[in-house]
């Protein structure tokens, strides 16, 4: 098990990570976060020149030895069989269409959206229903089957991914139905160490663990921090 972690891992590291809507808030820190752990990242946004300053920005605060590159979301997400997509919402399905020339079979999409009331001007601390059952499983839906979605990232806030003064120290809650994209993403958590893998079942799953960022939203509020996450417990330690 080990020893196919440790291919996985590396075949990550050299492919490298699109991160798709990277100039925003989440996209930027996760970026940020695996740029600094040595991941060769693609930074992708409608606009080259936008992506181009945010992996600036990372070369800034992660040194000049960052392996970063600011490009179009298409070409992005063509340059490496592993893409993360942190769009808002309401910009969730176009953006996946603008991805199509990008996208290939076999490629593994990792899904961090989350369809929060916000998207059509309601509240941070509330979800709305999707048709598909969730946001992860509607990406699913635009991409087609050839395509392998996981969803990921979604309980890990901005404001602790940019401060890489603190440690990501929460779990990583994973859904999805293909078990090598899975794996693929237990590689990108192992490069937020001390973060923690968890498997959290099929992609259908994810309509529960989308909803639970708007309560961690909350909390955040209520306790006026931008750090609280979630760790399972009672899993054994071949789990992580």
């Amino acid at each position: 098990m080990l020893e196919i972690l440790s291919m996985v891992h590396s075949n990550v590291s050299a492919k490298g990570i699109a991160v798709i809507g990277g100039t925003g808030h989440q996209g930027y820190g996760l970026a940020l976060r695996w740029a600094k752990a040595g991941g060769r990242i693609f930074i992708g946004s409608r606009e080259r020149t936008k992506a181009r300053a945010a992996a600036e920005r990372v070369r800034e605060v992660v040194g000049s030895s960052a392996r970063v590159e600011g490009l179009e979301n298409a070409e992005a997400a063509s340059r490496t069989d592993l893409i993360v997509l942190t769009v808002p919402f309401a910009a969730q399905t176009k953006t996946l269409k603008s991805l199509q020339t990008g996208l290939n079979s076999g490629d593994t999409l990792v899904d961090v959206t989350v369809p929060l009331e916000s998207a059509v001007g309601g509240n941070f601390t509330r979800v709305l229903g999707v048709w598909a059952g969730s946001a992860a499983e509607q990406a699913a839906r635009v991409v087609g089957d050839g395509v392998h979605v996981v969803s990921a990232f979604h309980n890990i806030g901005s404001g602790l991914l940019t401060d890489l003064t603190k440690p990501v120290d929460c779990d990583v809650i994973v859904c999805g139905d293909h078990s090598e994209s899975k794996e693929k993403v237990r590689s990108l958590v192992g490069l937020m160490s001390p973060a923690g893998f968890v498997d959290g079942g099929p992609l259908e799953n994810s309509r529960i663990v989308e909803s639970l960022t708007a309560l961690l939203v909350s909390v955040n509020m209520r306790y006026k921090v931008h750090s609280v996450g979630i760790r399972v417990t009672g899993l054994p330690d071949s789990a992580q």
